[in-house]
């Protein structure tokens, strides 16, 4: 049984750190959060000590070890995207390994400071990059192998839609501040970059069409695919249909045209990531890279407006 830590305890997806935590038979020793409406630890993790200050469970995090030689083996984080740098530091500082959400960190440069800190301190950062353990994903990335063994040359055309509601709260919170969360892209994008890069290759152009605060649209050209992308919070940009059925979010991927189902099975994927992580397999920090490169250069990029090949969405946002 190995202990954790969990940072960010009352966030939307603190949840299912726990769970993983819980169903891969392992202990949550100290949690923290800022917030501390955290009923859910009792679903959980009744006994776990809480702080809603970081100075006193960074107390509690050095003097748990020193009181009969225990350890914190892992140290998950689930804090605002801004944050990650800093608590991942703090893990591997502690003598704990890392288990951080998306997005690992806002800049690539960030990640050559953190891959000093894996050295000095022995310890490894685990991002989860859940996609990448979807059976559907991992069904595709087999085809496409299997397609350009036999074609080297073949590019694909892709279409990336994700669109999921937001009310006013969103941009009254850190998740509205591009500083804090990178932006639309970083925020939400972050892991279908990451899952098309790691399927079709890295991006050798970026271009982006669309930059608003609640919507973005751009495109790539990857070694083995062109990609148009729209990414939006903006309930008003759901496709009619979506809506007349009640839904408010809507997530579409095509290949060639075809659509590839992977609206099912996401609940379980952070379980899915901790048995990875445990057994040594966890998606480290140069797994990162490609990805983080690809949400700083969009927001550093300036949007062209409608021209070239643009995702037909862009329509919706610019009349």
């Amino acid at each position: 049984m190995k202990n954790f830590a969990l940072i960010g305890a009352a966030g939307y997806i603190a949840p299912r750190h726990m769970k993983a935590i819980k169903e891969t038979r392992n202990n949550l020793v100290a949690a923290m959060d800022k917030y501390d409406g955290i009923g859910i630890m009792d679903s959980h993790f009744p006994e776990a000590s809480f702080f809603t200050e970081f100075e006193r469970f960074d107390r509690f995090v050095d003097k748990w070890h020193r009181d009969g030689n225990k350890k914190i083996d892992y140290m998950a984080i689930a804090t605002p995207n801004y944050l990650h740098d800093a608590h991942i530091r703090f893990a591997l500082k502690s003598g704990a390994d890392a288990i951080c959400e998306k997005p690992l960190v806002l800049n690539p440069h960030n990640i050559d400071q953190l891959k000093v800190i894996e050295q000095e301190t022995g310890r490894k950062v685990n991002n989860i990059l859940q996609l990448r353990l979807h059976p559907s994903i991992i069904a595709l990335k087999e085809k496409v192998q299997k397609e350009l063994e036999k074609n080297p040359n073949k590019t694909y055309d892709i279409d990336l839609t994700y669109l999921t509601s937001r009310g006013k709260w969103y941009f009254v919170s850190w998740k509205g501040d591009e500083t804090k969360s990178g932006g639309i892209a970083s925020n939400i994008g972050v892991h279908f970059y990451d899952m098309l890069c790691w399927i079709f290759g890295e991006v050798q152009e970026n271009i982006v069409h669309l930059k608003t605060p609640d919507t973005n649209a751009g495109s790539f050209k990857l070694k083995h695919a062109n990609v148009r992308w729209f990414l939006s919070v903006n309930y008003n940009y759901i496709p009619d249909d979506v809506k007349a059925s009640g839904m408010t979010t809507y997530r579409s991927i095509t290949v060639d045209g075809d659509e590839i189902e992977f609206s099912g099975g996401f609940t379980d994927l952070h379980t899915r990531s901790y048995e990875e992580i445990l057994k040594g397999k966890g998606f480290g920090l140069d797994e990162a890279y490609g990805s983080i490169r690809t949400v700083s250069t969009i927001r550093n990029l300036d949007s062209i407006g409608m021209k070239g090949d643009y995702h037909p969405f862009v329509k919706k946002v610019i009349n």
